[in-house]
């Protein structure tokens, strides 16, 4: 039984999400050129290819300080809406994470509440927006839940990944209300929001690093 997550683990999660983006560049930057930017794909992973970097020349030894780093270099390298927003969620979830090298179950779920809570704060969505809230809010809720029912990291863990990647496929007939996709009222529908995507990437990924740690 998994009860508890350690830097390293956190560090594999980062290198998992960066790689998965990577992967996934092309379809990312399809889903933004539909409802926004095109750059989705690029933007994202130009941030985690400078995480990857920022991090080879060895990681920070406490989960805060590994998490900040991580948001801080997303910020500072992400232009549009995702750096910003990926980065105040790792920035928040480092900060509630604490000076600690391992996590319980609980201290996992709060930190990941607070990054979600800092993505709310700083990009105003909500519920139905067509926005990575979509993705984010069912995901914490789920990991909560399934914790609150005596599971341990690893049924948490895939348990938020399905529900990042249900709240993903329910923006597509959603009309959107934020940003740059909000511009073409009814057109967006019918079009995965490009966040939301790579939001469920966040929680696939987690979920894979916890399951092989």
């Amino acid at each position: 039984m998994t009860d508890s997550i350690t830097t390293a683990t956190l560090q594999d999660w980062i290198t998992r999400f960066g790689a998965a983006v990577a992967e996934k560049r092309d379809w990312l930057t399809e889903l933004d050129s539909a409802i926004g930017d095109a750059d989705h794909g690029a933007n994202m992973t130009r941030g985690m290819s400078a995480v990857a970097e920022k991090l080879s020349g060895g990681a920070p030894a406490t989960a805060d300080e590994l998490l900040k780093s991580v948001g801080m270099t997303l910020v500072s390298s992400v232009g549009g809406a995702s750096g910003p927003l990926y980065g105040t969620f790792f920035l928040r979830t480092g900060m509630t994470a604490g000076a600690v090298t391992e996590l319980d179950a609980v201290g996992l779920a709060a930190a990941l509440r607070a990054g979600f809570e800092g993505v709310v704060a700083r990009g105003k969505a909500e519920a139905g927006d067509k926005t990575m809230f979509d993705a984010m809010s069912p995901a914490v809720d789920a990991l909560d839940a399934a914790i609150a029912g005596g599971g341990d990291l690893v049924e948490a863990s895939k348990a938020a990944a399905v529900a990042a990647a249900n709240g993903r496929d329910a923006t597509l007939p959603l009309v959107a209300r934020k940003g740059r996709a909000s511009y073409l009222g009814e057109r967006s529908a019918g079009h995965l929001d490009p966040g939301a995507a790579s939001t469920a990437l966040l929680f696939e990924t987690l979920a894979a690093a916890i399951a092989e740690s």
